[in-house]
């Protein structure tokens, strides 16, 4: 049986105007109740109706995961462009039923060779304006995501490359409608520099200057021509030759030019990293390692709430802000330390085994009130720290990212986290595709005032810290829940709310994506527009509360037995549908 969730956005016009903090690209312009659907051989979720459908043909058609992340990550590109494609990187977890393996695939993007810790230093010694920094070529990091996909295909693909790519190529040179979200998220860009962009401008604004409105048809023959080079003669296509040229081209002409070169495009490398898995009650919560930090931040979060009754602390028990509070505390011990140790492992000495040491959480666990908020954390002291001088990076991560969640009928399963950085990225766009701005996810500042070093900081061939969390939950040593977000340096809160939800809480997968957010990055805590409940109680337990707009987009499939049950995030136009 075929069974499919559809929950397309309506109308941005008839949603209420909700508050929101003037870093994201986008805020929530339509809310709807999520809807759990269930299947028995394979599902798909992600962040856009065509998308999920290329994968589900994939999956019916005999395709594994990885065939599917193909499919679906390209018609990303073409229907949800502010978001992720191959201008950009991504981080995949993937398990292997045949071998019983979990790998993890660091598609990041990294920095040209030329690259130094003064990069966003301006001439006056100080750091640039991040909106300054963000447009142009100057943000451009080498892209990873074409290299993933690629890689992964090879590992665990059955179908043919190029059969994967034609949809999105086909459905590029036909034409698509532009969802009501993707309008907004033009016509919020619009005073962000989108149109100051000449290919920018005329793909996005129609020829009277304005945003494309919701229905309207928008082609991109460009990127068929891109995609089709891609199907035949695989990624390097991309990494050299004209296409790699036109990249670099870009890059140096256009504002802000850059110092990508065609040697840093052909040089680039997926590495393989070893998973971040800690246990949990009756699960192991596996994640990506650095130089993300969203394995080891949610690691951590989970980690410090195992030392409390959070099953018993329910909505459904009436004690909701308890355990919001206790989340937020723990939030807030995490992110200070990935503040001051978390960055590219390769370019930093990083106490990974320590920062997870149960003795050390433990320890961090006994700075938690349950009866009052903490100020700002300090970053701890865990074991195995290299004796070293740092500064902790205060620069967040703009939000401009999407998930993907696979499980196909053979038992594989992958969980991805692919991005461009901000919406719509750097505003370049070449040859159909934007092109990302993720060396901003890097701290501008290479040093705090006293010269003690920021590991965060830009180094040449370096990959800029993040926070993407793509997520598999094991039980019994095989896949039980697979997960991920979008949504900046808070995408890590999302995930480990969506975790206590589900494994603490027992909710489905829609009724865990439809709870109002709390979030905490070692300072105010957030909550999301309408939960006035939980922000009286937060704010009578000390909490600096800021309600706000926060836009996740959350993609979940639980595995238990042999159902699958999967939903899309109700705060953006996901799908998902299995069979």
């Amino acid at each position: 049986m075929r069974i499919v969730l559809t929950a397309l956005l309506a109308s941005a016009l008839a949603a209420p105007a909700l508050a929101q903090e003037p870093v994201q690209p986008e805020q929530t312009f339509a809310l709807q109740p999520a809807e759990d659907v269930t299947a028995r051989e394979f599902m798909v979720a992600a962040a856009n109706p065509l998308a999920v459908q290329a994968g589900y043909d994939v999956l019916a058609n005999g395709g594994t995961a990885a065939d599917a992340l193909v499919a679906v990550q390209m018609m990303l590109n073409l229907v949800e462009p502010q978001s992720s494609g191959i201008g950009g990187g991504a981080f995949l977890l993937y398990w292997d039923a045949e071998s019983g393996t979990l790998t993890t695939l660091d598609g990041r993007e990294k920095a040209p060779a030329s690259a130094t810790p003064d990069y966003w230093l301006g001439e006056d010694g100080t750091p640039v304006g991040w909106w300054d920094a963000v447009k142009g070529g100057r943000s451009v990091g080498v892209p990873g995501t074409l290299a993933l996909l690629h890689e992964a295909h090879e590992r665990w693909g059955k179908g043919q490359w190029a059969d994967a790519i034609r949809p999105a190529a086909r459905q590029a040179r036909d034409g698509f409608a532009v969802s009501p979200r993707m309008a907004n998220s033009i016509a919020g860009a619009a005073e962000k520099g989108l149109a100051d962009f000449t290919a920018a401008r005329a793909y996005f604004f129609d020829d009277g200057g304005a945003p494309l409105a919701a229905g309207t048809l928008l082609k991109n023959p460009e990127f068929a021509d891109t995609l089709e080079r891609i199907a035949e003669y695989g990624p390097r296509a991309f990494y050299s030759g004209v296409i790699a040229e036109d990249i670099v081209a870009a890059v140096k002409t256009e504002t802000n030019a850059g110092e990508l070169t065609l040697a840093d495009l052909s040089g680039y490398e997926v590495i393989e990293r070893a998973p971040i898995c800690v246990p949990y009650r009756a699960y192991e919560i596996c994640g990506m390692g650095p130089p993300t930090s969203g394995g080891l931040t949610v690691g951590q979060i989970m980690s410090l709430l195992g030392h409390f009754d959070m099953p018993g602390l329910s909505p459904a028990a009436g004690r909701e802000v308890e355990a919001r509070h206790l989340f937020a505390e723990a939030a807030r011990l995490a992110y200070a330390d990935r503040a001051l140790y978390m960055a590219d492992s390769d370019f930093v000495r990083m106490p990974v085994r320590g920062l997870l040491d149960p003795a050390y959480m433990t320890s961090r666990a006994q700075l938690i009130s349950q009866t009052r908020a903490a100020e700002e954390a300090e970053a701890g002291n865990p074991p195995w720290r290299e004796a070293e001088l740092r500064a902790p990076d205060t620069d967040p991560e703009r939000p401009g990212t999407s998930h993907i969640v696979v499980r196909d009928s053979f038992g594989n399963a992958a969980s991805m986290t692919t991005t461009i950085e901000t919406g719509f990225g750097s505003r370049v766009m070449v040859r159909g595709f934007l092109l990302n701005n993720e060396l901003t996810d890097f701290s501008r500042a290479p040093a705090d005032d006293l010269g003690r070093p920021i590991a965060n900081r830009v180094e040449a061939g370096k990959r800029p810290r993040s926070s993407m969390a793509p997520t598999i939950v094991m039980r019994d040593g095989a896949p039980y829940l697979l997960t991920g977000s979008p949504g900046g340096s808070r995408i890590i809160n999302y995930v480990a709310q969506n975790l206590v939800a589900i494994l603490d809480w027992g909710m489905s997968p829609a009724v865990a994506l439809s709870m109002p957010h709390v979030t905490n990055r070692n300072g105010s805590t957030d909550v999301e527009t309408g939960a006035d409940g939980l922000a009286a109680g937060l704010e009578s337990l000390g909490h600096d509360v800021n309600v706000r707009d926060l836009n996740s987009g959350l993609h979940t499939i639980l595995i238990d037995g042999d159902t699958l049950t999967g939903a899309a995030d109700p705060r953006r136009e996901g799908t998902a549908m299995g069979e």
